[in-house]
């Protein structure tokens, strides 16, 4: 139902933080980083692609953290909204029930009352009717 809805934004949005947020995306962002200093190790003495302190590869860094971050967070807000949707129905359910048991307590008490018994006597009000 919800699903039907999404732009190609929140598709994309969702896609990118279901990889990102994924063990094989630290894997691979892992060993890239490892490779890129160990490259740049070796290459040290001759002629470095990025010298010590890694500016470039810092760079590559902060655009990665730069471009996940709003995805990231686009795909969350759905979720909140689509997660926000059951507790509704739950409420608006558990609300009706809250009613049902209600006039079901003044109708034992009036019934209660009828008998003679006394019931609660007009205690419990319903804050419904």
């Amino acid at each position: 139902m919800y699903d039907e809805i999404l732009t190609l934004g929140e598709r994309l949005a969702d896609m990118l933080a279901d990889f990102t947020g994924s063990w094989l995306f630290i894997g691979l962002l892992l060993l890239g980083l490892i490779a890129w200093t160990a490259i740049n190790a070796a290459l040290l003495m001759i002629r470095p692609i990025d010298p010590y302190p890694f500016i470039l590869h810092n760079l590559i860094l902060s655009c990665i953290a730069a471009i996940q971050v709003p995805a990231i967070m686009v795909s969350q807000k759905r979720e909140e909204v689509r997660d926000r949707l059951p507790a509704e129905q739950d409420y608006q359910v558990n609300l009706k029930a809250e009613r049902e048991i209600d006039l079901l307590h003044e109708k034992n008490d009036r019934l209660l009352h009828e008998q003679g018994e006394g019931g609660c006597s007009g205690s419990r009000r319903s804050r419904w009717t």
